[in-house]
């Protein structure tokens, strides 16, 4: 099938000098990324093509995610992928292709269903748990070895749907990324020093952002991503910094890596909506169902606790969940209504979805 790629296993040495590269200090990498100036070589959206003298307006982007071989991951990965072939080719859309990034080192069911490329994962159990950081590793191999046609590239999770047409919201060299809330920088400040050294400017020089949703230049993510890996891996192996971070550590190293870079990402609020926090959906373009949504059958909504209706991803962790889930009672917000109608759409069009596993 186009698009199913499997680039095998590293090599031992490879392995070797990775492991090494995560137990030291590696700041010649870091030393790299300081002196690194951002002055990229034109700005893609008035380039021009040295043969043929034309300014460049192909603005389509490769959809990236990456995602694991687990059913949890497969199932929301399907779900994604559906909405992206909605999509893709409707007014306003800049999509191009798309590959799910398998770190788990081996092809697994859906290989014939989504277009993939397997990458393996960090060696020797060097994530500790937080299988996060194979991410920015994944796009390391990926982006080495895998022939990707378009210039730009929007890194993406599985639990991400597309609600309406995305077009490129990057503006050539300045990548364009989703600004997190509980992304606080300056409130961090001592703890970012130790990697964003004080002749780099200021720590509000680093974005409010994660990885994903981005859009940015092939070329730009090629330079960011082994220092994002680097970044993570110091990060983790810093207990202030993993007490600190936590669950999005790995947001946080590529929102460094990308400030170590001199690169600023244009914030695009409408980028996307996150349920139930987010009411309606309007213009937005991705709906990404990391929260639970617990709701009484008035309508009323009770966070943190089960709720007498509910949609939580983490409810199906070992399986899909079932076609056809009942819809939230009158009075809960539209976005919560049309994530659930969507969810629906695509498990009752999605072949075989209550019997495919892992493997």
């Amino acid at each position: 099938m186009s698009g199913r790629k499997n680039t095998g296993r590293s090599s031992p040495l490879v392995l070797v000098l990775l492991a090494l590269g995560f137990f030291f200090a590696t700041y010649n990498l870091l030393t790299l990324a300081i002196s690194y100036k951002a002055s990229w070589a034109s700005d893609e959206l008035n380039a021009v093509d040295a043969n043929t003298g034309v300014q460049s307006t192909d603005l389509k982007y490769h959809v990236a995610l990456t995602a694991t071989d687990a059913p949890y991951s497969q199932w929301q990965s399907r779900i994604m992928y559906y909405w992206y072939k909605k999509v893709k080719d409707m007014p306003g859309s800049d999509m191009g292709k798309f590959t799910r990034i398998l770190h788990s080192g081996k092809p697994d069911k859906l290989m014939e269903e989504i277009p993939s490329f397997v990458v393996d994962p960090l060696p020797g159990g060097l994530d500790r748990g937080y299988i996060v950081l194979n991410r920015p590793w994944a796009f390391v191999q990926w982006l080495e070895k895998a022939t990707i046609d378009e210039e730009y590239i929007l890194m993406a999770e599985p639990d991400h749907i597309f609600v309406n047409p995305l077009p490129n919201l990057a503006h050539g060299s300045n990548p364009a990324g989703f600004p997190f809330f509980y992304i606080k920088p300056a409130e961090h400040e001592k703890i970012l020093r130790k990697f964003y050294p004080e002749e780099m400017g200021p720590v509000t020089n680093i974005d409010p952002i994660g990885n994903s949703p981005v859009i940015i230049t092939k070329s730009l993510l090629e330079d960011i991503s082994p220092v994002w890996l680097n970044v993570s891996l110091r990060m983790k192996d810093d207990p202030e910094a993993d007490k600190a971070f936590g669950w999005v550590l790995e947001m946080y190293a590529y929102a460094v890596a990308s400030a170590l870079h001199g690169v600023q990402h244009t914030l695009r609020k409408d980028f996307m909506l996150q349920p139930p926090w987010d009411l309606e959906v309007g213009k937005k373009f991705i709906i990404h169902y990391t929260y639970g949504c617990d709701y009484s059958l008035k309508g009323e909504l009770t966070y943190g606790k089960i709720g007498e209706w509910r949609f939580d991803k983490r409810s199906y962790l070992s399986g899909p969940p079932p076609r056809n889930l009942s819809l939230p009672p009158p009075g809960v917000p539209e976005s919560v209504v049309r994530l659930v109608k969507m969810v629906n759409e695509a498990t009752a069009n999605i072949p075989g979805w209550d019997t495919l596993t892992s493997g």
